[in-house]
């Protein structure tokens, strides 16, 4: 079986360690944790990995996150990969930081990169791994709140964070999106 895993993020030195690219930073971690490197193709930074009987195609998108869908299409086209086997890992501000929260679909929620990703596929059933940002910010500052930085003490809990967001991934590769949301969400 085919999987393919998305860390959505902007491209660019500016927006390394944003919490916008928090998609990034997941999959960089799954990436170092399997002792793989991502190699620059069509539309962005990927990596192939075996998880024990599955084939996993890693994605960090090159097109900015308004135009993931771009990405995501072709990717899931040229390895044949079935819709309900894309997990698309994404910042979320209605969620705490660190919560994680796996959905088998749903709307975008406002996020542009999740819009975009469903008028590439016509669908908006697709699995998505929402990781909490928080959103401690006053009222008209959404935009610098979300490509700002994670807090020092944000930056402390990271690792551990991170972590479960990638045993996550795993237990949807290997045990399906229900056991990932049933054992994962709200951890």
């Amino acid at each position: 079986m085919k999987y393919l895993i998305v860390g959505l993020g902007n491209i660019g030195d500016e927006y390394r360690g944003t919490r916008h690219n928090i998609g990034f930073r997941i999959l960089d971690a799954f990436a170092e944790a399997s002792n793989i490197t991502f190699k620059t193709e069509r539309y962005g930074d990927v990596a192939h990995m075996r998880l024990k009987n599955k084939m996993l195609t890693l994605l960090k998108p090159s097109t900015y996150m308004n135009l993931s869908g771009n990405a995501v299409r072709y990717w899931k086209e040229k390895e044949g990969i079935d819709t309900d086997h894309i997990l698309v890992i994404v910042d979320d501000l209605a969620l705490p930081f660190g919560a994680i929260r796996l959905k088998q679909n749903g709307s975008d929620a406002g996020h542009n990169g999740l819009k975009n990703i469903a008028q590439m596929l016509g669908t908006q059933n697709y699995p998505r791994l929402r990781f909490g940002i928080g959103n401690d910010f006053p009222r008209g500052c959404q935009i610098d709140y979300v490509l700002g930085h994670f807090t020092l003490d944000q930056r402390q809990q990271m690792p551990a964070r991170v972590e479960t967001a990638c045993e996550a991934i795993k237990a949807f590769c290997l045990s399906g999106i229900q056991f990932a949301m049933c054992n994962y969400n709200n951890k």
